[in-house]
């Protein structure tokens, strides 16, 4: 945290790479609360935990919150709704449990955790009250106070449950031998990476062999179905151009949205933080001594940005130089505030003590508050105002076009392209496959070119260049092509296998003239091939753009001198031979120690936390307690 805008926010653990909401670097919370459902299964239901259920309302409410956020791609949604749907169902199930069990969250835990984290709800001893409280929650983490403080009391819930579940694991003295020579065995390589596609160039298939691959897989060369449709298209970029919007109208936007155009009392500052959370008396003093140093060095010239890249230990801004950006009144602590907005631009403070830590703050630049005056903004309204503008004149002419295409069955696209001034084109043939860059590649268009019968009008499809109207052009019927037809999709096919072929008895030849007693250098470069030699690495390192530690791990039971198999790759292959092997220095365990078990016993605890969360899933579905409906969540990804 820091004396600034607190940039540790809560927000919402959605697995798929998972945002963890983190409070003060060490409070885990989950979704948003719903309300509790109970009763009869409905359609809307995706799965029932006892006598609660999650909807598919519940999901479409996390993904919308995410959304407002971050865009999710629609692909993608389907993904996020299954892992939203396993949150909330493993969230339910631990209310379940905790029920069974008789494990509860106190009013009290509640209430010293809230302290913990929100310390500025508390004056000395003494309750802020509600109505400051209420606005500290909502300015801090955009939450109401009920939904905070659930959010609270299911962080502890789960934390009782983690305790219980890992309190008796501990790290016995092989597992961290173990883990000590997994971090600290290097091996230097010297590699090559023979990689099929490097390899297409230079092939060239016979006559011979292109026409009996096209007669061995005749089958898989089917030609489809394609169309060609000629295309009227309602520009929206065009009628953009075309409009002209007055400075009266832009007035008029102007004072609708007056608010967004006021500035409030503002200072752009950057700070060095030194924290002194949950440190003693004497540690605090020995911080002081520190900040107290850095400050001496900003006041003589030293360049603050430098200063607090080195020194600040607010994660959110060190790397940006210690640099907040604007801030405004209400927005941070008290101590921090008044003094930033007492200093003149260029001007560093003394030390400023908040319950962060020390900060050492520094002005660039002040604002007054003021309302930002219409010529200064007017253009930055013209451009959205023109978009509005464009999108329902485009919107009320795709009205009429479909009302006129409705009225009569015999309306041609040329005559309405005439009388609406819309763009005339046609389409290349294109199967149901294939892109159709031309009309921005929707997914719409296609679906409509084949359902379109002949002589039809589509109605106005909307995509990303505004409405288009099809109509069909010509049509070539699915047949069995001839060699000729599909002759480069052949040459490209039979090109491919050939690669990777050659590509596996490269590695192998490479393997054997290196064993054989060649130089690995001059072997491969007798291959044709880029002999390379990687940094030291350990298993969890890497050879950037070739091959993880992991993927290499037999690399690590092989002497210096000795050559690997060849490592496939996926289509690629990776022959390597061991140019340097460091083993682990045992006189650095010790050093290690501490940080090897820490590693090596939240791994663990982690596993066994996951363990349980699987057992306990299991279990509720053998009980009949856990019901699950996942082909409730075929909406979600979909343009239905």
């Amino acid at each position: 945290m820091n004396g600034a805008k607190d940039k540790s926010k809560l927000g919402y653990r959605i697995l798929l790479g998972a945002v963890v909401l983190v409070l003060g670097g060490s409070m885990l919370l989950y979704l948003v609360p719903q309300a509790p459902t109970s009763g009869e299964v409905s359609t809307d239901t995706v799965a029932k935990v006892g006598d609660e259920s999650v909807s598919v309302q519940d999901i479409r409410k996390q993904l919308d919150q995410i959304e407002r956020n971050n865009q999710v791609p629609r692909p993608l949604e389907g993904l996020y709704a299954q892992q939203i749907l396993q949150q909330l169902v493993f969230q339910k199930e631990i209310e379940y449990e905790a029920k069974r069990l008789g494990i509860t969250v106190s009013d009290q835990e509640r209430a010293d955790r809230i302290r913990q984290y929100l310390p500025t709800a508390f004056n000395g001893g003494s309750f802020v009250g509600i109505d400051q409280y209420t606005a500290q929650v909502q300015q801090r983490f955009q939450l109401t106070v009920p939904v905070f403080e659930e959010l609270i009391r299911q962080s502890l819930l789960e934390e009782k449950f983690r305790k219980l579940v890992t309190d008796g694991i501990s790290v016995g003295p092989a597992e961290l031998q173990d883990e000590f020579r997994f971090k600290n065995e290097k091996v230097k390589l010297d590699y090559a990476v023979i990689k099929p596609e490097e390899l297409e160039a230079k092939i060239t298939p016979s006559d011979a062999e292109i026409k009996a691959a096209y007669e061995k897989n005749k089958s898989k060369y089917q030609v489809p179905e394609r169309r060609s449709v000629r295309y009227a298209l309602l520009d929206v970029n065009q009628l953009r151009q075309g409009l002209q919007i007055s400075d009266d109208m832009l007035k008029e936007q102007y004072q609708a949205n007056i608010q967004q155009y006021q500035v409030p009392n503002q200072v752009h500052v950057q700070h060095i933080l030194f924290r002194t959370v949950g440190k003693t008396d004497a540690e605090v003093e020995e911080v002081s001594k520190k900040a107290e140093d850095v400050l001496k060095q900003a006041k003589e010239g030293a360049k603050f940005d430098e200063l607090a890249k080195k020194y600040s230990e607010d994660p959110g801004s060190k790397d940006k130089g210690g640099d907040l950006s604007w801030i405004h009144q209400g927005q941070t602590v008290p101590e921090f505030e008044k003094t930033a907005f007492s200093l003149a631009p260029g001007q560093i403070s003394d030390l400023v003590k908040t319950q962060y830590g020390f900060h050492i703050i520094k002005v660039l630049e002040k604002q007054t508050a003021h309302t930002k005056p219409f010529e200064e903004v007017k253009d930055s309204i013209r451009a959205p105002l023109l978009l509005t503008q464009a999108d329902k004149q485009a919107s009320d002419t795709a009205d009429q076009l479909s009302a006129a295409i409705r009225r009569s069955n015999k309306v041609s696209l040329d005559d309405l392209a005439k009388q609406y001034h819309l763009t005339l084109g046609e389409t290349r043939p294109v199967s149901a496959a294939d892109s159709l860059l031309e009309l921005g590649n929707s997914q719409d268009i296609k679906d409509a070119i084949f359902r379109l019968r002949p002589a039809e009008l589509s109605l106005p499809i909307r995509t990303d260049r505004g409405y288009v109207i099809l109509s069909l052009k010509a049509v070539q019927p699915a047949h069995q092509s001839t060699l000729e037809e599909v002759r480069d999709r052949v040459i490209s096919d039979l090109k491919r296998e050939q690669s990777i072929t050659l590509a596996k008895s490269k590695a192998d030849d490479l393997v054997r003239r290196v064993k054989g007693g060649r130089k690995f250098d001059a072997a491969a470069k007798a291959l044709g091939l880029e002999p390379k030699t990687s940094d030291s690495f350990a298993r969890d390192g890497s050879i950037p753009g070739a091959a993880s530690g992991k993927q290499l791990g037999a690399a690590f039971n092989l002497k210096q001198g000795d050559v690997g198999a060849p490592l496939n790759l996926g289509q690629n292959w990776l022959v390597y031979r061991i140019a340097e092997k460091v083993e682990a220095n045992p006189a650095n365990f010790e050093a290690q120690k501490k940080q090897l078990t820490e590693e090596v016993l939240q791994s663990k605890r982690d596993l066994a936390y996951k363990a349980f969360q699987l057992a306990l899933n299991d279990r509720l579905k053998k009980e009949g307690k856990l019901k699950l409906m996942p082909e409730k969540l075929k909406s979600f990804g979909t343009l239905g």
